[in-house]
C-alpha cells in the first residue's frame, strides 16, 4: 500500500529531526547560536524555538483537530510574527530543542497508532483539502527546509 509506505517514510524522517537539531546546535557551539545568516533569516536559537512552537501549536494541534472534528479548517502559523512576539533570540536553544523533541515524540506516538481511516480524515488548510497523512508529510517537508537553512547557516564563516 503506497500511501502507508509514504506515511512510514514521513514518520522516519520526522523521528530523525530532534537528534539532528541537537547535533547542529552542538556543532555550532554557544557562540554561534544567536548569529543570523548573512542573507537574513533565523538564527539557530530562532530555528529551535520555531520548530518547538510549530510542532506544538501547528502540526500536533492540526493532527488532533483532524482526528476529533469533521472537516476542520486548520489554522496557519505566522512564524515571523510569533518569533518577534516571543523574543526567540532571548531564549535557550537547547531548552527549545528539548521541548521540540518532546512535542515531536507526542506527534510520533499519535501518528504511529493511526490506521488508514484516520490517516484519510480530511480538513482544510490554506484553502486546500488536506488529510492526516498530508499533515505528516507537510511536517517532514518543513523539517527538510529547516535542515537546509541550518546547514547553510553552519557553512557560513565565523
Amino acid at each position: 500500500m503506497e500511501g502507508r509506505a509514504s506515511v512510514a517514510q514521513s514518520l522516519e524522517r520526522l523521528a530523525r529531526m530532534p537528534a539532528w537539531l541537537d547535533a547542529a546546535l552542538e556543532r555550532a557551539g554557544p557562540g554561534r547560536l544567536a548569529r543570523r545568516p548573512a542573507a537574513g533569516g533565523f538564527s539557530l536559537v530562532e530555528h529551535a524555538c520555531h520548530l518547538r512552537d510549530l510542532e506544538r501549536e501547528g502540526y500536533l494541534a492540526r493532527l488532533h483537530r483532524l482526528l476529533a472534528e469533521e472537516g476542520p479548517v486548520l489554522a496557519g502559523f505566522e512564524g515571523d510574527r510569533i518569533a518577534a512576539e516571543r523574543d526567540y533570540p532571548s531564549q535557550d536553544a537547547q531548552a527549545a530543542a528539548r521541548d521540540f523533541a518532546a512535542a515531536r515524540a507526542q506527534l510520533l506516538v499519535l501518528a504511529a497508532g493511526l490506521g488508514p481511516e484516520a490517516l484519510a480524515r480530511k480538513g482544510e488548510f490554506g484553502g486546500r483539502s488536506i488529510d492526516a497523512a498530508g499533515v505528516l508529510a507537510m511536517a517532514a517537508a518543513h523539517d527538510e527546509e529547516h535542515r537546509a537553512d541550518i546547514e547553510r547557516l553552519l557553512a557560513e564563516p565565523g
